[in-house]
């Protein structure tokens, strides 16, 4: 491969979007929405994260761009909104997330 003028750049952004999901408690609510959408009392009961740990994990990766959610009423429902981060879980969730 031709490293480019550009590929260091691009290098540092992966590293950084990399960074947003190198955490065992944002894997764990990555591997339950690798499952499809699901409420915070959801993600709660799946992957055991205190409410208030689990809402700071839910802002950053939503801050990052890797999930969203959808408004039913009063109850947000979360899901994987980046394309690359639905792949790589995809790899991931048959590795590590589903019981074996």
């Amino acid at each position: 491969m031709d490293l480019t003028d550009e590929m260091p750049a691009k290098a540092e952004e992966v590293a950084n979007f990399l960074k947003g999901l190198a955490n065992s408690h944002r894997l764990l609510v990555l591997c339950a929405l690798a499952e499809g959408e699901r409420n915070v009392a959801q993600l709660i009961e799946a992957t055991d994260i205190a409410p208030t740990s689990m809402s700071q994990h839910l802002a950053k990766l939503k801050e990052e761009g890797i999930v969203d959610f959808r408004r039913e009423h009063r109850t947000l429902f979360y899901f994987i909104d980046h394309p690359a981060v639905s792949e790589l879980m995809g790899i991931l969730y048959q590795h590590f997330c589903k019981g074996k």
